[in-house]
């Protein structure tokens, strides 16, 4: 008896291997592509042609015209809550992108609100569309792996971005691609724990509870800490929760400044959802801090209008990543196409813009609408026709 089910738990995980093998087509020997040698980067992958891990920049992200094979394919964009400028910005890129390859025939793209029931769904309802290509930013975190490892299983690559979901890259999925979270939590830091003079109160601001990016944002914040200790970081219990979304934090901001008074500095995870923080300071009256963030048109221009009247205010951003993207897709059609990808999984971020540096001056265009991000990726005829 349990020799038989032995037996057909290894023909329905053959079964399994064989529908992942065949649903994209030939992935178990690559058909060369942007290696040239179709050689197998990801032995034991269902996924091989396809390199699983790597660090770099964004200058290594090969052209998409490599990767977009020749048959007729439909990719998805899962997002696990499409409410503000940055979600937007990613999905324009997304969008972008896939109309670089001729033989991409729909592009779907899901909003799952913050429900994990529903980015659940979401991705069930893509697979069952035949959608073979599935990009996910995924908020609902490890609650969402068994359904992507199901979709693995029914040969649709999917790619993780920014919010990691659990299990094993290469794997569970094809790979999960971001920036070096941590360390992009510890750069900002540094860089505003040295303009508040390495003494004062800190606070970060991150964006849904229980959002592993921004708690390994955090994590990064708190190792600059550690190094000074004449700094004071006020939410000693994990990053403060935005929602990354503008009102909620004015208001959340707001209630930090009647709770603690006194705030030399911030980090936030998001400068489009900072200007409501910097708003709220201005409207209680309040120096504004040091500040630190990704990059948002209305986050420079908030400093070019505010810092004469307020000496202690400076920023720094690093780059919004929103073309983390554009790598995740690269990623997903050459494993569907089975063709050979080595580009980094990691990426690297490094401060784009510093007040308090004359040659890295914050950058702001009064030609695109404050919600715009200039490092997204996007042209500045695509920023304008996003943000119209």
């Amino acid at each position: 008896m349990h020799i038989k089910k032995r037996a057909a738990a290894a023909t329905g995980v053959a079964a399994a291997m064989a529908m992942a093998l065949s649903a994209c087509g030939g992935l178990s020997t690559g058909s060369g592509g942007a290696g040239g040698s179709g050689a197998s980067v990801g032995s034991g992958s269902p996924w091989p042609t396809v390199k699983v891990g790597g660090v770099g920049v964004q200058a290594d992200i090969p052209d998409i015209s490599q990767f977009c094979g020749t048959k007729p394919i439909k990719v998805g964009y899962a997002d696990g809550n499409d409410n503000n400028t940055w979600r937007k910005a990613t999905i324009a890129l997304f969008k972008a992108q896939a109309a670089k390859c001729k033989n991409i025939t729909q592009v779907v793209v899901t909003d799952a609100q913050n429900n994990t029931q529903k980015a659940i769904s979401d991705i069930n309802s893509m697979v069952a569309q035949g959608v073979k290509v599935i990009v996910t930013f995924g908020d609902a975190g490890q609650a969402l792996l068994p359904t992507v490892q199901k979709a693995t299983a029914a040969g649709v690559a999917v790619v993780p971005i920014v919010s990691g979901i659990g299990g094993t890259p290469g794997r569970d999925y094809v790979d999960f691609v971001s920036e070096n979270v941590e360390t992009y939590g510890k750069n900002l830091a540094d860089w505003t724990v040295k303009a508040m003079h390495g003494k004062g109160n800190l606070i970060m601001l991150g964006g849904v509870a229980g959002s592993a990016y921004s708690q390994t944002v955090y994590a990064g914040v708190q190792k600059a800490v550690a190094e000074h200790p004449g700094v004071h970081l006020l939410n000693t219990d994990g990053y403060v929760a935005t929602d990354w979304d503008v009102s909620k934090t004015q208001q959340v901001v707001a209630g930090l400044i009647t709770k603690y008074g006194k705030i030399d500095g911030i980090v936030s995870d998001f400068g489009g959802g900072s200007v409501g923080g910097i708003r709220a300071f201005i409207a209680a009256d309040k120096p504004l801090p040091v500040w630190s963030a990704n990059d948002s048109n209305e986050f420079a221009a908030l400093w070019y209008q505010y810092h004469k009247r307020y000496p202690s205010y400076q920023i720094a951003t690093e780059s919004s990543r929103n073309w983390v993207v554009e790598a995740a897709l690269n990623k997903g059609l050459a494993a569907c196409n089975g063709i050979t990808d080595t580009e980094p999984s990691t990426y690297n971020l490094e401060i784009i813009e510093d007040s308090t540096n004359p040659k890295m001056m914050p950058k702001y265009d009064k030609s695109l609408p404050a919600d715009a991000i200039l490092s997204s990726g996007l042209t500045t005829a695509q920023l304008k026709a996003l943000y119209k």
